[in-house]
């Protein structure tokens, strides 16, 4: 049997943090050796767009967490802990950690990444308006733009369609300006809303 259909039998069919019954996909609980039902969950995508910080995190989901710290998968556990660190700034959160019990090994797993040491705080790409920007969004240029290394001026107005998220860089996308692909700071575009195109 494939790990993806073991895991889906032992879940249920349903997210193994929040109970989600929404399409699920198989999460992987990093650093790890090798992929085991152990170290490995099914979640939903709410879930893993919060894991994964490329979501804010909603504290009102992750009340879930009450029930899912308890499963005797460790994989779950160490999410379960890694999340409740995150949130560790609501009462509820804080009460469940000081309740949770991981062995050492555990512990040390859970505490391999540091994002324990985050606090629920997420890096988004955001316009000059704190609107959340996605890879195929439509922009707007609020200001005129030299082109490093070309005679190309992007002038104040210019509508940047379908642009690309640089994912290591929340202070960047790309976008097709003249036939160019060129590197946008956030800060000088607007998101396109749907009046508008």
């Amino acid at each position: 049997m494939k790990l993806e259909d073991t895991l889906l039998q032992r879940s249920q069919q349903h997210c193994e943090l929040c109970g989600s019954a929404s399409p699920l996909k198989l999460y992987e609980v990093g650093p790890q050796d090798r992929t085991t039902e152990d170290n490995c969950l099914m979640v939903c995508d709410k879930c893993r767009a919060q894991i994964d910080k490329k979501e804010e995190l909603d504290s009102s989901h992750w009340a879930c967490l009450t029930t899912s710290m308890w499963s005797e998968v460790p994989g779950i556990q160490v999410v379960s802990w890694r999340m409740l660190n995150r949130l560790r700034n609501e009462s509820w959160a804080s009460d469940n950690l000081d309740m949770m019990y991981l062995d050492e090994e555990r512990l040390a797993w859970a505490k391999a990444t540091g994002d324990h040491e985050n606090d629920a705080s997420v890096d988004l790409h955001k316009d000059c308006n704190g609107q959340l920007l996605k890879t195929g969004d439509t922009v707007v240029l609020i200001k005129s733009l030299d082109v490093k290394g070309s005679t190309l001026n992007a002038k104040l107005g210019t509508v940047v369609k379908n642009i690309r998220i640089v994912e290591d860089n929340t202070e960047q996308i790309e976008g097709r300006i003249e036939g160019q692909v060129i590197v946008i700071l956030t800060k000088y575009v607007r998101k396109q809303n749907q009046a508008e195109k």
